[in-house]
């Protein structure tokens, strides 16, 4: 089984290789470079491993939540190499993907992304052996309004979204949870892996029904907006 993956949600930009069971991947935090090294990324990893775009079974992505660009990138690149392969097209949540950095002991996991503007990504997981189980819809709120699945302790948390705003999610939910990774950040390696347990259960879209998951409704809000919303909240 031969899959790429591409994961651009966040401030990394990543690429991985899914070869019979061995993973390449290239991973660096670049800023507004993302355009510039994914395809690059792409096809260095597929010379390193002596293969050819044409022997691709799949292309998989991580499709948000996570920056409006990023998001789209992700999903533009997919379709475009899915399309002129005609493979399918495996769409990956991002916090899914992220829930995978916790450890392999955890079996309660929240995911937390940095959504900006006074707000996080977040969601719920149950580790069930390799697999990952929802437990609640993703969903971007302030921090103070995040509640966890059960209320319950003895979550992992993994994500920017517990250091966003001087760490005001990490602190707030600290009786529940028994580890904290404020720094980790998605990886296409962790899209490969769900990706490929999406294809094993048959899940094999047509790029063109992919779509990205922004979760805000008004995505491109203007500079204008932008402002108004900042001081609304600092007016509160």
């Amino acid at each position: 089984m031969y899959l790429l993956a591409f994961e651009t949600s966040t401030e990394a930009c990543s690429v991985a290789l899914h070869i019979d069971g061995r993973v390449l991947e290239h991973f660096e935090l670049a800023p507004r470079r993302h355009a510039e090294l994914a395809l690059p990324w792409a096809q260095a990893l597929l010379e390193e491993a002596g293969i050819a775009k044409s022997q691709l079974d799949a292309i998989a992505v991580g499709r948000g939540p996570g920056a409006f660009t990023g998001v789209r990138l992700a999903i533009a690149l997919g379709q475009g190499l899915a399309l002129a392969l005609d493979r399918p097209l495996i769409p990956v949540s991002t916090l899914q993907a992220l829930a995978l950095r916790a450890p392999q002991g955890a079996g309660k996991v929240v995911t937390a992304i940095d959504a900006r503007m006074g707000e996080v990504y977040v969601a719920c997981f149950q580790r069930e052996g390799a697999s990952l189980r929802g437990l609640d819809a993703e969903q971007v709120m302030a921090p103070d309004r995040v509640r966890l699945a059960d209320g319950q302790p003895g979550w992992s948390a993994v994500g920017t979204g517990f250091a966003a705003a001087e760490g005001m999610l990490r602190d707030r939910l600290a009786a529940q949870l028994d580890q904290v990774d404020a720094q980790a950040l998605p990886h296409a390696a962790d899209v490969a892996t769900l990706a490929l347990q999406a294809y094993a259960r048959g899940e094999r879209p047509a790029p063109e029904s992919v779509e990205p998951a922004y979760l805000r409704n008004n995505v491109a809000l203007t500079l204008e907006e932008q402002r108004a919303a900042r001081a609304a909240k600092q007016a509160g």
